[in-house]
């Protein structure tokens, strides 16, 4: 049986613990152990963070500390853990902590718009995450993200006019994955609420991703 972790807090607009339970429900279901946290010292056991298949981080801005911060990334980096995680409970935490940013592939710097509906765009349809997947629509913040350029991005949102610094028109990254030493990075953007997961595929999607990111 694999094992999983998910690290809840952090900031409650958007609903870590709810958050947590959703995807430790489908993790369960795909034969994973999972252990809910709601505290980060739990990152300080490394014999158990090296023995996991997946973490899951679920906390939104907030503080790490040192030893907590090289304690996860080591585990990722060096032992081949697997990260899967979306919205700010991964790429708004820590955002003083830089070797963390390295690791995620990304840090939001803005939601322009605040919640609008939009359009997800599938970018790589060759990729087995979004295999049989097409372009769908949500409502929610659309993240504007500094990123990695090593990423593989799997689909997109368009920002334009007002929303882009400068005018005009901007494609960004709002799926992606990628390694990070031994380990896989999995991420999507989308997830400012529960609900919408309730869009089949923006659930299906992160499910797949960190299913792949796990192995």
């Amino acid at each position: 049986m694999k094992k999983a972790l998910i690290f809840q807090g952090g900031w409650d607009g958007h609903h870590p613990l709810q958050s947590a339970q959703i995807f430790a429900e489908v993790l369960r279901k795909e034969n994973f152990e999972v252990e809910i946290s709601d505290t980060l010292d739990v990152l300080l056991n490394r014999e158990k963070l090296a023995g996991l298949n997946l973490i899951v981080p679920l906390w939104t801005m907030g503080t790490i500390t040192g030893e907590q911060e090289q304690a996860l990334c080591t585990a990722v980096r060096e032992s081949g853990v697997g990260l899967g995680g979306f919205h700010g409970g991964m790429c708004d935490a820590f955002r003083n902590s830089c070797d963390y940013q390295m690791m995620t592939g990304g840090q939001f710097v803005g939601h322009p718009g605040n919640c609008v509906e939009h359009i997800v765009h599938v970018t790589d349809r060759t990729d087995p995450v979004m295999d049989g997947i097409r372009d769908f629509k949500l409502n929610t913040e659309r993240y504007y993200m500094h990123v990695d350029p090593s990423n593989r991005v799997l689909a997109t949102l368009t920002f334009a006019g007002h929303e882009v610094p400068g005018g005009g028109q901007l494609i960004m990254p709002t799926v992606w994955k990628r390694m990070h030493g031994k380990g896989r990075v999995f991420y999507a953007s989308w997830g400012h609420q529960p609900s919408d997961f309730e869009v089949p595929e923006a659930k299906e999607i992160v499910r797949r991703g960190m299913l792949w990111a796990a192995l």
